[in-house]
């Protein structure tokens, strides 16, 4: 049994990990799937790290794992805690001492989202939620997802990620083959540049914790073998 610590991104809640959770303890694993405090403007990114350090409490056998703007605060605490695996999952990669709200530009974010705009006629990078994020989540299920949405704090995205190198453990990039919001190619080039790895493929949107629970846990077990 691992105990799978799951990060929700910008503006999120706990609650978007619920179904990845059910599959997962129903695989016999323990789940820590908190709410960051991510409107607060006294906490930054080290603090918000410390919520979840304090949620895992004594567990072991941890493997974290971090959604979309989740990767910044999980890299800080898989630097902190003896962890089994970090995993960047449809996840932002920081850069040392890059503020989340430079990684956009240092990653060529608008350019890989007009080239895939061009390519599947404008779903990428659409106004619309339920095309950018939500595609192929039950309508009701993302209408819920939206409901719970919150706001971010400057204090945390404008502020630099405060380690000067990458966490040195076992680390995974799952990318989404159907994620309108962080282009396929873009998230195999920042693996590749920012972290040496070859990213995993999974079906699903960049909401995928809520359109493909099932797939996403496999692949989170997949990573126990090593």
């Amino acid at each position: 049994m691992a105990t799978f610590v799951l990060i929700h991104g910008g503006g999120d809640v706990g609650w978007s990990w619920h179904l990845v959770e059910a599959e997962l303890r129903a695989r016999g694993h323990d789940v820590v799937a908190p709410d960051l405090p991510c409107e607060d403007e006294t906490k930054g990114l080290a603090e918000t790290a410390d919520t979840v350090v304090e949620a895992i409490g004594d567990r072991r056998d941890v493997v974290v794992v971090g959604h979309s703007f989740g990767g910044f605060t999980a890299s800080l605490v898989a630097d902190r805690l003896p962890v089994r695996a970090l995993v960047y999952l449809a996840g932002m990669v920081p850069a040392p001492g890059e503020p989340p709200a430079d990684w956009w530009d240092a990653t060529g974010y608008g350019e890989a989202v007009a080239a895939r705009a061009a390519e599947d006629g404008g779903l990428t990078g659409n106004d619309d939620p339920f095309v950018a994020y939500y595609n192929g989540v039950p309508r009701p299920l993302a209408e819920e997802a939206m409901s719970r949405a919150r706001g971010q704090s400057s204090a945390s995205y404008d502020h630099p990620w405060p380690l000067d190198h990458q966490p040195d453990v076992p680390t995974r990039v799952v990318l989404c083959s159907d994620d309108h919001f962080f282009p396929p190619d873009l998230q195999r080039r920042v693996a590749a540049e920012r972290l040496g790895v070859v990213a995993d493929e999974i079906p699903g949107c960049h909401c995928v914790a809520l359109s493909h629970p099932t797939e996403v846990a496999e692949q989170l077990e997949r990573y126990l073998a090593g």
